[in-house]
């Protein structure tokens, strides 16, 4: 018996990865008008931003229905495998919900954990996860691991704008008002209940990878002996080069223990290009 990893498409891993990796991502639905796409199965990250470019309405994503959820289980099931389910945040998506739902029709041989985060920092919880699995850890052991290290769990984002995530409902117009100023780098965050969270704004490129850098110090630094992943938007991973040279102090020494990746389509929808994110866990010990 084995356990299976199941995350959704919030987290950005790649499904060749997956498959490297022996996890299930489920796509989420990207639509485009009356065109509907699965997340990095029938649209890729580059294409969503080349039709983000051309096209005068935005993207519009769905979460993975439960049915999916219930089709991965059984597979896995089947499989004489356990499985631990990685949901993107449920303050962002009703992914939790599906994944909860599909799961009591299985027992106790199928857990749900509400990452309460997304992209970079649900990429980071579901590597921790992948990697206790590798160490031969329980079922319960890596339930229990997850809960409490998530509260160590951070992810801190600066953005171009705040338009796409205002349209694609993610934060009130209020929220958008107040980090929308011209030349306003925004510095958000997923809060307390995995939602969007400004944590600042900072006036130009540099000041703005400034004050990032100054909030991920804030939440008690990076700690570099567990998964950190810095992402990007767009078809340029400009802005995230930029940054780690601009900041080479905040990586000195563990440049190589970054994972990189781009925004897959269910996040850039949200983000727009030119955005980049930094998941990690806080140095502070297990909960």
């Amino acid at each position: 018996m084995g356990i299976r990893i199941i995350t959704d498409s919030g987290s950005d891993i790649r499904q060749e990865t997956a498959a490297k990796w022996g996890i299930t991502v489920l796509p989420l639905t990207v639509r485009f008008g009356d065109e509907e796409f699965l997340d990095d199965v029938t649209l890729s990250a580059d294409e969503l931003y080349r039709r983000m470019g051309e096209a005068g309405e935005l993207p519009k994503t769905s979460q993975v229905p439960p049915y999916e959820y219930e089709k991965a289980f059984a597979q896995a099931i089947e499989n004489d495998d356990t499985v631990i389910c990685i949901t993107v945040s449920s303050g962002l998506s009703g992914c939790y919900q599906s994944a909860y739902l599909a799961a009591q029709n299985f027992g106790g041989k199928v857990s749900v954990v509400d990452s309460l985060s997304v992209c970079a920092s649900q990429y980071v919880l579901v590597r921790y996860a992948e990697g206790l699995v590798r160490m031969g850890k329980t079922h319960e052991e890596i339930v229990q691991r997850l809960e409490r290290n998530k509260k160590r769990l951070h992810v801190i984002a600066q953005v171009d704008t705040l338009e796409y995530a205002y349209k694609g409902g993610r934060i009130s117009l209020a929220a958008k008002v107040a980090g929308g100023l011209l030349k306003v780098k925004p510095v958000i965050t997923a809060d307390e209940e995995g939602k969007v969270k400004i944590l600042g704004k900072a006036r130009g490129q540099k000041k703005g990878y400034e004050l990032m850098s100054e909030m991920i110090r804030n939440t008690g630094g990076i700690d570099f002996s567990l998964p950190v992943c810095l992402a990007w938007s767009g078809l340029s991973d400009a802005n995230m080069l930029d940054y780690m040279k601009d900041q080479a102090d905040l990586f000195e020494g563990n440049e190589s223990s970054v994972y990189r990746m781009q925004f897959g389509a269910t996040v850039g929808s949200y983000s727009g290009p030119g955005a980049f994110a930094i998941g990690f866990f806080h140095k502070k010990k297990e909960y």
